[in-house]
């Protein structure tokens, strides 16, 4: 066997994100001369949707008779529950403290991704929490191609994401944006060391890395929002992190 490995490191120095800032600029500050062709970077999605200013301040939010309803089933602020509706397309579960949605970019996930988690308070001191970012793979492509345009160097990006799971307890990073890379890797018709060609191996690579990234990113206070990846062998064609959401025909957890 081939010996192989794979590198992830944590990037120093990114400052706290505000809206407007350039994340191209940080990143590459951040990793300094040392970025290769290949390389990954895989980066928080609360640091694009900070720089987007994907902020909502409570207090300017008025809840419709159906967010207050749902609210009262779910022991939610009404108010948080308002923008969930407004960033998904249909209400598939509910319970006291979660709402599971299918948001708007399609993903089913908790609370349509809506977060306070690490989001300080509005300048006044208002309230506030942070919406996705209208479009995740566009972002990455854009931040890819800035870092091209810059430093001459051919990288790709992932947006992640902590996420839970139907089936499983606790929540693990996924791509909820890609850009340079084949988020899905389709290994059907290739041989098994037996010789048996493989009928269902198709691997999620995007959320392999996001997922692995996302232990050096932490989830309280650690700030370390971007993790530069090497040695990640992702030859194949480009596929967006959208191409990782299964089609309804095929979704059995519906």
């Amino acid at each position: 066997m081939t010996s192989r490995t794979l590198t992830l490191r944590a990037l120093d120095g990114i400052p706290r994100v505000k809206p407007g800032d350039d994340l191209a600029t940080l990143l590459l500050n951040a990793a300094g001369d040392d970025l290769h062709d290949g390389d990954v970077f895989v980066v928080a999605q609360k640091v694009f949707s900070k720089a987007q200013n994907r902020y909502a301040v409570l207090h300017t939010v008025t809840p419709s008779a159906e967010a207050e309803a749902l609210a009262a089933e779910t022991e939610k602020d009404p108010r948080v529950v308002e923008l969930i509706l407004s960033e998904s397309s249909e209400v598939l579960r509910k319970r006291p403290g979660v709402i599971i949605v299918v948001h708007r970019l399609g993903m089913v996930m908790a609370n349509a991704g809506i977060d306070a988690s690490n989001v300080e308070p509005a300048e006044d001191g208002s309230e506030r929490v942070l919406l996705l970012p209208r479009n995740p793979d566009g972002d990455c492509a854009h931040l890819r191609g800035e870092i091209l345009a810059r430093r001459g160097v051919s990288v790709a990006v992932i947006m992640n994401d902590s996420v839970g799971r139907a089936w499983r307890s606790g929540t693990v990073g996924i791509a909820i944006g890609a850009a340079g890379f084949p988020s899905l890797l389709d290994l059907r018709g290739q041989q098994d060391m037996f010789g048996r060609p493989l009928q269902s191996s198709i691997v999620g690579l995007a959320d392999e890395l996001a997922a692995a990234a996302s232990m050096l990113q932490g989830q309280a206070a650690e700030g370390a929002p971007a993790v530069l990846v090497r040695g990640f062998d992702y030859a194949g064609p480009h596929i967006p992190a959208s191409g990782l959401i299964r089609d309804i025909a095929e979704d059995l957890f519906r």
